[in-house]
């Protein structure tokens, strides 16, 4: 696993210097949306709902919409001056009973581990939390906004998780009328719950769909029912379409300058009036190396006589 977070947990005096982890990974089956025919993934457009004209990144402002439906645009400038932090403090505010927190508004769990100057500080507050059964309720700040989380043990691990706002909990608007439940019924009820009791155990179920979509996706690819297409394959197409699409680009330059095929001829010529230069100059490299080699025979002869 990669730390994603570096911080302390500060409580009283006591700080305890920690990494964040991720405790969590989703295994849902994803698809993706491609056309039936060849496989090629369905692309989508930022078009403007108004006007109908695609939106480049650059133009894309964040807007905000009232309840009556009126969109405030926020500038950079905005943004900028909301209150953000960038505090690598998780700070204990105080440690409530466990059974006051309610899973409801328990969201993304993070395991975290202690540096090694911090391992003694970690184990007094692993301790602390398992003989008081209490969980210690913080504030951290993640991506830059601060955010309620409570800290409990795991199988010996301090475990963080962020929890929901209260205002973000929603309460249900309906009424559940049980009508009249006679005692005989309560009782047969209460015998079905005792039938059922056990302890639980994650490894008694399975994720059917997902292992079922990876059945069929297996079946298919064993019995050649698999689209090639350019994005899934590491085929040559890439290329081919790179280089035609340079090709495209220098005939367009050279249009732009006037250029074309009488200058793609004189370009060629190029290549065999340089040849021609070459063998000229070997030549002439070629009669001065003869004259000289006379010039050194005859001197040689005029001092031996």
């Amino acid at each position: 696993m990669r730390a994603i977070w570096k911080g302390a947990v500060s409580f009283g005096l006591v700080s305890v210097p920690v990494k964040l982890y991720s405790a969590t990974e989703s295994h849902d089956v994803s698809f993706r949306q491609v056309h039936a025919k060849d496989g090629g993934r369905i692309k989508y457009q930022r078009v403007c709902s108004i006007d109908g004209e695609e939106v480049p990144y650059s133009d894309i402002a964040k807007g905000f919409e009232t309840e009556d439906g009126e969109m405030v645009i926020l500038t950079d400038e905005d943004m900028a001056e909301l209150p953000s932090t960038s505090s690598r403090e998780i700070a204990v505010e105080k440690f409530v009973p466990s059974d006051q927190i309610d899973p409801m508004t328990l969201e993304k769990s993070y395991y975290l581990e202690p540096e090694k100057t911090g391992a003694k500080p970690y184990a007094l507050l692993r301790q602390a939390l398992k003989d008081a059964d209490r969980m210690a309720v913080v504030t951290v700040a993640l991506r830059n906004r601060t955010t309620i989380a409570v800290l409990r043990v795991k199988d010996d691990v301090i475990v963080l998780q962020t929890m929901m706002w209260p205002d973000e909990i929603r309460r249900p608007d309906f009424n559940i009328e049980g009508g009249d439940i006679k005692p005989a019924e309560v009782k047969m009820a209460n015998m079905l719950v005792e039938t059922l009791a056990g302890d639980f155990d994650a490894s008694e179920f399975e994720d059917d769909y997902a292992d079922a979509v990876n059945a069929v996706v297996k079946a298919k690819i064993e019995g050649g029912e698999v689209k090639r297409t350019a994005t899934s394959t590491k085929s040559s197409g890439e290329v081919v379409d790179l280089l035609a699409a340079l090709q495209r680009s220098v005939e367009a330059a050279q249009s732009s300058r006037g250029e074309g095929a009488a200058d793609k001829g004189s370009e060629d010529e190029k290549p065999a009036e340089k040849t021609a230069a070459q063998k000229t100059a070997k030549k002439s490299t070629a009669k001065k190396a003869t004259a000289k080699k006379s010039t050194a025979k005859k001197a040689a002869k005029k001092k031996a006589s």
